[in-house]
Parts: structure tokens; sequence; C-alpha cells
């Protein structure tokens, strides 16, 4: 119960996010639900974008998880957790297949400060 309270503080932003707490925040999130993931073919930096939602409190939430490659390798990635909007998932469906770097950026990155556990480009 008391890490349920935890994570719901660290979703409402009311506390700093460490690089510890995002992975505990992205195990979290995993555990919650089985997401959705759009695997990426044409980009230098991202590998795939998994999408979930679940319930907290009766309210729905949105996240992606989004995998960066390193070394522009598609074997490893380091992932990163965005608090997105509703309509997040149509719109980077739709443009992710033209231009996944541009999708993200245009759709995912400007919830890079929701939860300070995103990557900045």
């Amino acid at each position: 119960m008391k890490s349920i309270i935890i994570i719901s503080v660290m979703l409402l932003g009311s506390c700093e996010v460490y690089t510890q707490s995002c992975d505990l925040l992205i195990d979290f999130v995993k555990s919650k639900t089985q997401g959705g993931t759009y695997t990426t073919y044409n980009s230098q930096l991202i590998s795939e974008v998994t999408f979930y939602d679940f319930l907290i409190d009766s309210k729905k939430h949105y996240f992606a998880i989004v995998c960066f490659k390193r070394n522009n390798t598609s074997n490893t990635c380091d992932e990163y957790i965005y608090q997105v909007a509703s309509n997040t998932i149509l719109k980077y469906s739709l443009d992710h297949y033209k231009n996944a770097d541009e999708a993200f950026q245009e759709h995912i990155q400007p919830f890079n400060e929701e939860l300070g556990c995103g990557q900045a480009l």
C-alpha cells in the first residue's frame, strides 16, 4: 500500500524523481497492464515506443515508455517514461511510420517535464 501512495505522489509531480525512482516507475507501469508497442525501423534514435494506460484513484493515466537505441544499434536501448495525454497514442501511431524521430519530438517530447523521467533531445 505504501508503494502505491509513493507512486501516486510521483505521478502527480509532487516530488522530484531521480533515476532509481524512474526505473521503479517504469517497472510499476509495466506491471499494471500490458502495453501496445510500436517498433521502429526507420529511426536513428528510437527502437520502440510502448503505450500504457490504467486507472489510479478512478482517473485514467497514460504513459509512453520510449526505448532509445544505444550507439545506433537496435540490440540495446535505454528506457525513459513520459506521462502523456490521452490522444498521444493516436497522434503518434499516425505519424511514426513516416518518421518516428519527428513523431516522438512532436507528440511525446513535449511531456518531458511531467515526471522528470524523460530524455531531453
